[in-house]
């Protein structure tokens, strides 16, 4: 059984698909959630409500904006502190064809960029920073089986991001380990949400699941159990580590 009994944990983008089951999930294990939210201020509320008001505060940033990046940590850490976990979780993706306007181009890049891999690099920075200072904690990444294969030809900005995260996770992991900072990183193949499955037609989502050996998108609900492990106390060796959670449509 995981207890996270006392533990404060930060999720950024909480309030919908994987955020919202990883909150379920630790905070069915005992913890507390800081549920960071974009625009849907009614789904993180709808959230608060279900785990309860004292287990869930909501809190508001863009993360496509630097300047509200900057001032998401400091204000989790004014809702409660010490923060004990922090997991980046809020991603975008949005395709930039290769044949696409350059100022079109341009724009997928960076905005996924910044969304995807330099929030969660100053939010990384961010926690390190307090956690040497309060005698350490834990950073989980959630990536993609897209930074291990590649994705589609369209959706080179998200891959990358996502790769980078992974070898973010990583360095963080090698780096500062003996400041009892611990890095995970955990890498989702198609996963029953809405951002996975809002672009796929009927013909799309067959072909999906045809190359899934499980012959089922992944549930949100088994990637919150896993992230609520990886806050407890019992996966301190795990550091460094990237999980796949994709049905064995890529082992490698």
């Amino acid at each position: 059984m995981i207890d996270l009994d006392g533990k404060t944990v930060l999720v950024t983008g909480a309030s919908r698909g994987i955020g919202a089951a990883i909150a379920r999930a630790v905070a069915h294990a005992g913890g507390r959630i800081i549920a960071h939210y974009g625009r849907s201020e009614a789904a993180a509320n709808a959230l608060r409500d279900e785990i309860g008001a004292d287990a869930c505060l909501p809190i508001q940033a863009d993360l496509a904006d630097p300047v509200s990046v900057a001032g998401l940590w400091p204000g989790a850490c004014a809702l409660t502190s010490p923060i004990d976990v922090l997991i980046n979780n809020a991603g975008v993706f949005e395709p930039a064809p290769v044949d696409a306007a350059t100022d079109e181009w341009d724009t997928a890049w960076h905005r996924v960029m910044q969304i995807n891999l330099f929030a969660p690099a100053e939010l990384c920075r961010a926690a390190i920073l307090d956690f040497r200072k309060w005698g350490g904690g834990r950073i989980i990444n959630i990536s993609s089986r897209a930074a291990h294969r590649g994705d589609a030809p369209d959706q080179m900005p998200y891959a990358a991001s996502k790769g980078a995260l992974v070898a973010l996770t990583k360095t963080i992991a090698r780096g500062y380990a003996g400041d009892g900072i611990l890095a995970f990183g955990i890498a989702p193949g198609f996963t029953a949400t809405e951002m996975a499955t809002e672009s796929l037609d009927a013909e799309g989502m067959a072909r999906t699941v045809a190359e899934i050996p499980l012959g089922e998108l992944a549930p949100p609900d088994e990637i919150g159990t896993l992230a609520a492990f990886l806050c407890s106390d019992g996966a301190r060796h795990l550091t460094g580590s990237t999980l796949d959670v994709n049905g064995a449509s890529y082992v490698r």
